[in-house]
């Protein structure tokens, strides 16, 4: 069984939300990392404050919201491969296709699920410790609401067209370390094939259960 970690990953998608909330005012660079975590984080926001259907958790919107707004700044074939792990490279890239798509599914069921949840969260940048030729860098955040502080972190690379989102820490768990185990367990019991048909599966299940 894949078990998705579904309090992180709502507080990952909800903290991109969030952030933009205390940062609004302020001007982003998206040539930076640290800026383009800001400007998509407000973009995204503004989107979602003025769709009444995203705020309920409306599924197809939220699609409609990462492929526009989220996904054009995420590495996600990477994402994917690193949870995949090294059973990426035996897949032809017809299984590596798949396994994007049903994996993306799966997070943006997640992420339909947490817009519902952000309220008066604030997220503060913290500063980024990087030189100008670092090619890749992490992005240290912090959520602030009621209870502890959470950490959130953004792993970025520098591509050809732009920084690149490519992994996303809550409390040190890295998302793509959450189904590394479970993807590896499923592909060594039923192969790639199985993995792609277990995803399918539980997306198809989530689909008929409602809009979360």
């Amino acid at each position: 069984m894949i078990e998705t970690k579904r309090s992180l990953l709502a507080v990952f998608f909800g903290g991109v939300l969030a952030l933009s909330l205390p940062m609004a005012a302020r001007a982003a660079n998206p040539a930076t990392a640290d800026g383009l975590i800001r400007q998509l984080s407000v973009e995204t926001i503004e989107t979602v404050k003025a769709d009444k259907e995203i705020q309920s958790g409306d599924v197809a919107k939220v699609i409609a919201l990462v492929d526009n707004k989220v996904m054009p700044h995420v590495n996600f074939k990477r994402m994917t491969a690193s949870a995949v792990g090294r059973f990426w490279r035996q897949a032809t890239p017809e299984q590596q296709q798949r396994l994007q798509d049903e994996f993306k599914t799966l997070l943006v069921r997640t992420y339909a699920g947490a817009l519902t949840q952000v309220k008066d969260q604030t997220i503060a940048l913290k500063p980024l410790r990087a030189s100008a030729e670092d090619t890749e860098v992490t992005v240290k955040t912090e959520i602030r609401g009621k209870g502890d502080p959470i950490q959130l972190d953004y792993k970025l690379e520098k591509t050809a067209e732009g920084w690149k989102i490519y992994d996303v820490s809550v409390l040190g768990i890295w998302l793509a370390d959450q189904y590394k185990n479970s993807f590896a367990q499923e592909i060594g019991a039923n192969g790639i094939d199985g993995l792609v048909k277990a995803l399918a599966e539980r997306n198809k299940k989530a689909a008929q259960g409602g809009k979360s």
